[in-house]
């Protein structure tokens, strides 16, 4: 019978953080381990040559994702999270910076050709700008949209709307208009809120008979 064996997983966290920090330097702000994940927050004008080092020296081959994070109550209220994959060491890796609204990323373009699509991903939502990228266009949103959608300000009717006119022959833009104002309820109403039993609901309370 053949017995197959799962890949090993990687060295334990604390040997990891320690060799993680020995390869990085300065570079790494800090190194925390979160609901199974080691986390690393790293100097966010060197995320390129962190991410490097992971890769070239630490042999985290793969970029998976680039994603984005809001807290508007932070002076740098956004978050880059980079997640890597070695295939060699069989562990998983997040790595993120912080920035604001006016300070670019550095793109990571340079090592991994896909950090494109991603990184435009995450200025179409949030509005981070990745400095360097050839190509930073918006991508899930359409022409002429205003504002960035998962921005946690960002109204959950948006700012515009867009239909065909059929005297224009032409998709227009226009500003968002509610149909009806939000419902107010009336909880004196029978219809919003009986106070009183109605029939088949005493069964609840004392069980079926």
């Amino acid at each position: 019978m053949t017995v197959l064996h799962s890949a090993p997983r990687f060295v334990a966290a604390e040997g990891l953080k320690d060799e993680i920090a020995a390869t990085l330097g300065d570079v790494l702000v800090s190194a925390v381990e979160q609901h199974g994940e080691l986390v690393l927050t790293v100097v966010r004008e060197r995320i390129e040559d962190a991410l490097r080092l992971l890769r070239d020296r630490l042999s985290y081959q793969q970029l998976m994702e680039i994603a984005g994070a809001d807290y508007p109550d932070r002076a740098e209220r956004f978050e880059v999270v980079y997640m890597l994959l070695s295939l060699t060491r069989n562990h998983r890796l997040i790595v993120k910076v912080s920035t604001d609204e006016a300070t670019p990323v550095p793109t990571v373009t340079t090592l991994w050709p896909v950090a494109g699509w991603l990184e435009r991903e995450v200025y179409d939502m949030y509005g981070v700008v990745f400095a360097g990228n050839s190509d930073l266009r918006r991508i899930l949103t359409d022409y002429g949209f205003e504002g960035h959608p998962f921005r946690k300000d960002f109204p959950l009717t948006g700012y515009q709307e867009l239909r065909y006119s059929n005297e224009q022959q032409r998709v227009i833009y226009e500003p968002v208009k509610l149909a009806q104002d939000l419902r107010q309820f009336d909880f004196m109403s029978p219809w919003e809120g009986a106070d009183y039993v109605l029939p088949g609901d005493e069964k609840a309370e004392g069980g079926a008979k």
